[in-house]
């Protein structure tokens, strides 16, 4: 939203790659919130457009970076048939960590 002013709830849903019903509701509730207004304009008043008000413009300053670094970006440069490889091979690896979803919150170097 920061990036993207006046972007549309279904524009937003794809970008989160969520389902546009829930882009809506996380949206309702940031409006409720007081960090965003939901505008209904121009020829269609169905479409909602999303600007953020400097209270979530503060919010944002202070939330987490989204996931980023080499690893997702090599992650995403390789095709279906690779990753599902990796995924298959991961859980190999997992099993024999015995590591399980015990396991999942806490850093390799800790197991």
């Amino acid at each position: 939203m920061q990036q993207r002013p006046g972007i549309g709830v279904g524009e937003l849903a794809c970008a989160l790659d969520v389902h546009q019903t829930t882009a809506s509701n996380l949206l309702k509730s940031l409006a409720a919130q007081g960090l965003i207004i939901l505008d209904r304009n121009g020829a269609d008043r169905r479409a909602v457009t999303v600007t953020l008000l400097p209270a979530g413009e503060l919010r944002l300053a202070s939330a987490p970076a989204p996931f980023s670094g080499v690893l997702p970006d090599a992650l995403a440069t390789l095709d279906a048939a690779t990753l599902a490889r990796l995924g298959h091979d991961l859980n190999i690896l997992i099993t024999a960590l015995e590591a399980g979803t015990a396991g999942a919150d806490i850093p390799l170097a800790d197991l």
